[in-house]
């Protein structure tokens, strides 16, 4: 296993598009060679031109970090603004827009490396709350995995997508000391 601290995290930039498009692409086969498709679908996100635009506002709006594992990138996170379709915050947050990892790394605490960081950037802010939402769907695992990083499950919602069925998401918050 790898040791957290030797995950180097650095800032992102519009050309880090194709690497976000690259680990989500990954981890949709990952998810759908284990057939949980409700999460992002079966499609890779670098076929669909709506992914494609939202992996370049990500990259281009300075949110975007990356982990690093000797000169691999293994891991992405975006902070920001909250997305339009969660509760809003009644207090001044951070929000994790996005948390993918190369499966090929699972175990290796990227994920938790990378939340970790996400709180650094808040407390620097200023910021005490740190939030993220996640699918919520099938056992809810991936509920699961952000409550081990430190994170309490608040509201449930659900997305209404046309011609498909509903997506089922969960907010989670962490206050941060």
């Amino acid at each position: 296993m790898t040791d957290q601290q030797t995950i180097a995290i650095r800032p992102g930039g519009p050309q880090d598009a194709a690497t976000v498009l690259r680990l989500l692409d990954s981890a949709t086969a990952w998810l759908v060679a284990r057939g949980r498709t409700g999460q992002w679908g079966t499609e890779p996100a670098s076929t669909d031109p709506r992914r494609i635009a939202q992996a370049d506002a990500w990259a281009g709006q300075g949110g975007l970090h990356l982990a690093t594992l000797d000169d691999a990138v293994v891991g992405a996170l975006v902070v920001g603004e909250a997305t339009a379709y969660v509760p809003p915050a009644t207090e001044p947050e951070l929000y994790v827009n996005l948390l993918v990892t190369d499966r090929a790394y699972a175990g290796h605490g990227i994920g938790a490396r990378l939340l970790g960081y996400a709180a650094e950037l808040a407390r620097e802010r200023g910021v005490g709350l740190l939030r993220v939402d996640c699918y919520r769907g099938d056992d809810r695992a991936l509920v699961r995995f952000y409550e081990g990083c430190g994170f309490t499950a608040t509201e449930p919602f659900t997305v209404d997508r046309p011609g498909r069925e509903p997506w089922p998401g969960q907010v989670l918050e962490r206050r941060l000391g």
